[in-house]
């Protein structure tokens, strides 16, 4: 048998490396998402660590956003949820029908969904989580929800009115007139790439990707020393690169980036992958239990990215 190529081996070692890490350090749902993606898991499985997160409100909480501790719901972990049943083909059903009850009850009088809702209890979160008695609804969990709810032909009273909220602020966003951050496009996006109306939202995408270029929003050169040192880096967040925000080839976003700026943005996420075989947090740690567990949902995604893109793992 001929003995591989030094570069080969080092690309066919990166998924059994991630999956040593995988197996070493990740909760049951990464663990079964890896299952699911990689090694011919079923959905089933997946589908049974999701309940695990599941609350009597139809909405999901326990940490399902590793930033969010405690079994209250909260709107990031919806976020996830879907995610995960968008990524298995399992985003409908009752299931969905009853976290659709669970957003409405927590929407703003505006219709969207605020960051994180106040709780009647004082549990464990991230510093930089936004505690507000009253707060406003946000594009950053609104987006992904709605882009989400859409692709899946899911259809419920509650879309209507964020569907509209979601339509401002991209276009708030795309005209200008509203401050942007690169976690807003982000989510933008994340609404372009699921909402119906194609000829539309490739209208918006095309004036939200001329101001990310504009501005630098989104870096086009991978990253380099810590995120306070990039002018765009929000907060407690690594500054995005273009594989963040283009997450498939076929993402509205992906438009914006030459192809010499994606694959070297492929190449720092390949590069990227650790020691011990997982990827780094996309959040600055606050606490080992978050930072651990973001390190494996960042595995998993990181994954799934390199292979939309057709890169050997």
């Amino acid at each position: 048998m001929p003995t591989p190529e030094p570069a080969e081996s080092a690309r066919a070692s990166a998924l059994s490396r991630a999956e040593r890490f995988v197996w070493l350090t990740a909760r049951v749902l990464e663990q079964r998402r890896f299952a699911y993606h990689f090694l011919g898991g079923g959905a089933e499985a997946v589908e049974t660590a999701l309940t695990a997160h599941l609350g009597t409100d139809g909405g999901y909480g326990h940490a399902l956003d590793p930033d969010l501790r405690g079994p209250v719901s909260q709107p990031p972990h919806a976020v996830h949820a879907l995610r995960v049943l968008d990524g298995i083909g399992r985003c409908g059903g009752q299931r969905v029908e009853r976290l659709c009850r669970y957003l409405t009850s927590v929407s703003t009088p505006d219709g969207a969904l605020p960051v994180c809702h106040p709780s009647p209890h004082g549990y464990p979160a991230a510093p930089w989580v936004p505690a507000a008695d009253e707060p406003r609804g946000d594009l950053l969990t609104t987006g992904p929800v709605v882009g989400l709810l859409h692709r899946n032909e899911v259809w419920h009273a509650w879309l209507f009115r964020a569907t509209d909220f979601c339509w401002a602020a991209v276009t708030a966003l795309a005209e200008g007139g509203a401050a942007a951050r690169p976690y807003e496009v982000a989510a933008a996006v994340a609404f372009l790439d699921g909402v119906p109306d194609r000829a539309r939202a490739e209208a918006a995408a095309e004036r939200l990707g001329r101001r990310v270029r504009e501005e630098r929003l989104i870096l086009p050169h991978p990253a380099s020393g810590p995120a306070e040192e990039h002018p765009s880096a929000p907060g407690p967040c690594a500054p995005l690169q273009v594989h963040d925000i283009a997450r498939t080839p076929g993402s509205a976003a992906r438009r914006w980036f030459t192809d010499a700026e994606v694959e070297r943005s492929l190449d720092a996420l390949v590069a990227a992958q650790q020691e011990d075989g997982g990827w780094p947090a996309p959040r600055r740690g606050w606490t080992p239990g978050a930072t651990l567990e973001w390190r494996s949902v960042a595995t998993v995604e990181a994954l799934l990215t390199l292979r939309a893109y057709g890169r050997r793992i």
